[in-house]
């Protein structure tokens, strides 16, 4: 058995980020990018926080609205936790099919974002049932054998 505490980890992360980023997989995936992203480094392992207030806010709304669409799309149950690959998809197939419909070269999350809101008015107003085709059809690469 490991030595590792997981329980201090969190700890440790919790109080080293004050706004850690929800779309941190995608990030760390490296599928998308973002403008206000700031590694870190704890205990051996990367960690991404928000530089930015407001958009950490909007971000966490587009996350979460992701995850309320991709339910379906994903077969999830309302109250089944995200696993892993899922939750990539989520995050790195509806930024990436969000830069496809606002035909953009660069999949930087808060960027896109900023640019949809103006072009469809609101976050509610965004082209979920296109995004969310992106979302089913994302693979995420595979694990190294």
């Amino acid at each position: 058995m490991s030595g590792y505490n997981e329980e201090a980890y969190k700890q440790a992360r919790d109080a080293a980020i004050n706004r850690p980023c929800p779309f941190e997989r995608a990030l760390l995936s490296r599928c998308v990018s973002c403008m206000h992203a700031r590694k870190l480094l704890l205990a051996e392992r990367e960690v991404i926080s928000c530089g930015h207030e407001t958009a950490h806010l909007v971000c966490k709304a587009f996350h979460e609205a992701l995850h309320q669409n991709a339910r379906f799309a994903l077969h999830m149950d309302a109250d089944q936790p995200w696993p892993f690959a899922k939750e990539i998809r989520a995050q790195c197939g509806g930024v990436l099919g969000l830069k496809d419909i606002l035909n953009q070269d660069h999949a930087d999350v808060a960027a896109l974002i900023a640019v949809a809101t103006q072009r469809f008015g609101g976050m509610d107003r965004f082209p979920y049932s296109e995004i969310m085709r992106a979302v089913v059809h994302y693979e995420p690469r595979k694990k190294r054998t």
